[in-house]
């Protein structure tokens, strides 16, 4: 895959859930607001993101480590999953965390390499996800209050989710004709 056609995958991803939420605010604000408590998405995002880190785990070569990859590979993998099982707590938001945390990473790879000084402003984006992954992470409870503060008038939810549309065109112009 080459960084414009992830660029122009995360802006469409993106701009697809913002015009949801401009298109049917109503909705959206339902769906917001259990996604912080939803035990269905937690039991999605979490394994995602234990199988998806397991699997860069696996594929590493550092050899400093190499003799304890096998114990690395089951305790992360055992991490992972107990964390389905005893920490159901906004399950959702720590498996958004996790998989927030390794698009970036995923990203910022495909990033480094572009000639484009454009591909700054997906690098920005991408530590706005790491900030927001390791803020979520250790007080999980903000994400819920945030999608609460962005659903509280419908008029807020479309002004926000009208700035975030532009931003994803931008990404996706980037995509385009930039990288």
């Amino acid at each position: 895959m080459k960084f414009s056609t992830l660029s122009v995958i995360l802006g469409a991803v993106y701009g697809a859930l913002n015009l949801y939420a401009l298109v049917q605010p109503a909705a959206f604000t339902v769906s917001a607001r259990k996604f912080a408590r939803s035990q269905a998405w937690g039991y999605f995002l979490m394994p995602l993101g234990t199988l998806w880190f397991l699997f860069n785990l696996n594929n590493e070569s550092i050899s400093d480590f190499a003799a304890y990859k096998n114990l690395m590979l089951l305790g992360f993998g055992g991490v992972g999953l107990g964390t389905c099982f005893f920490v159901r707590d906004y399950l959702a938001v720590r498996g958004l965390s996790v998989v927030l945390l390794l698009l970036a990473w995923f990203t910022l790879n495909f990033a480094r390499w572009s000639n484009s000084p454009w591909h700054v402003i997906v690098s920005a984006w991408c530590y706005v996800w790491i900030i927001a992954g390791m803020w979520f992470t250790i007080s999980p409870w903000r994400l819920r209050d945030y999608l609460l503060w962005l659903t509280a008038s419908p008029q807020r939810l479309k002004v926000q989710s009208g700035i975030r549309i532009g931003f994803a065109m931008l990404i996706i112009a980037l995509g385009l004709f930039a990288f």
